[in-house]
């Protein structure tokens, strides 16, 4: 486990997390991406906002090689300065957290009767439990209770999740995407079905965890969501890259009105920005 680690922050560096060149993504007969073009650095924080359909989720499985671009010419991917990957070793180098209903992203039918130690230890494995024939070492849980402690999670350690509330399943998801020590955690709708209390708990935790340097890539539609920690901002808007600038001179009434196409107000709470 040391080798893995120490081959994350290799890979990591200082250089870029991502390129990506004249890029067009199908889903099924239809093209949902458009010639994007895009490149992040390692350890960045940047957040996607666009309106429902416009192709952010779509943006965050190529970036993660989990659906793949159309070939055409000049097309070009890169993920930590490489273009070919075992994607198992590719994913020990960030974590990706999903959107979902009440959890429901936890993956497979044992995770409910798992414990919450369980379920994150499982993510070294991209496992819904950990089945006999896994072999756990004792790194590997002290990197799991050090990933549930990143997240103020370690009361949670022996509960079942089945037992959990939403914000609580959702800070064991975020544990299972820190096991690895990523470099880019990539965050899909995190706030999903999270009450008013959770999602403040999981934005400030998240806050945390910018400012101990690991980087955030955040896909939302929800303008409460955007940390004060992230300065970049890229907007999205049927299927095509809008605009990809400084929070400042994209997060206007005007910009987000010409994006969703209905009318934006947006009010300030000291560093938080909330819009209506």
């Amino acid at each position: 486990m040391t080798e893995s680690g120490a081959a994350g922050r290799e890979v990591g560096g200082e250089g870029n997390f991502l390129e990506l060149r004249h890029v067009h993504v199908a889903r099924g007969e239809r093209v949902v991406l458009h010639d994007v073009n895009l490149t992040m650095r390692a350890g960045e924080h940047v957040a996607i906002l666009g309106p429902n359909g416009c192709g952010k989720s779509t943006l965050i499985l190529a970036m993660t090689c989990q659906i793949y671009p159309m070939v055409r010419a000049g097309m070009r991917v890169r993920i930590f300065g490489r273009e070919r990957w075992d994607l198992t070793e590719l994913r020990r180098h960030f974590g990706i957290v999903s959107s979902g209903l009440y959890g429901a992203e936890l993956p497979g039918e044992r995770t409910a009767v798992s414990t919450g130690l369980d379920a994150v230890i499982a993510g070294f494995f991209s496992a819904s439990a950990l089945w006999p024939n896994l072999h756990v070492t004792g790194a590997m849980r002290d990197r799991a209770h050090e990933a549930l402690e990143r997240m103020d999670a370690l009361h949670l350690a022996r509960r079942l999740v089945g037992e959990m509330s939403a914000g609580e399943r959702r800070r064991i998801l975020i544990a299972r995407a820190l096991v690895h020590r990523p470099r880019q955690l990539l965050l899909d709708e995190p706030s999903n079905a999270l009450d008013l209390a959770a999602q403040r708990e999981l934005r400030e935790t998240l806050r945390r965890l910018a400012r101990e340097g690991t980087g955030l890539v955040l896909v939302t539609h929800h303008l409460g969501d955007i940390l004060p920690e992230i300065e970049r901002v890229i907007l999205m808007r049927d299927g095509r890259i809008a605009a990809d600038g400084g929070r400042a001179g994209l997060l206007t009434e005007t910009r987000l009105s010409e994006l969703f196409r209905v009318p934006v107000r947006i009010g300030r709470d000291e560093e938080w920005l909330h819009s209506w």
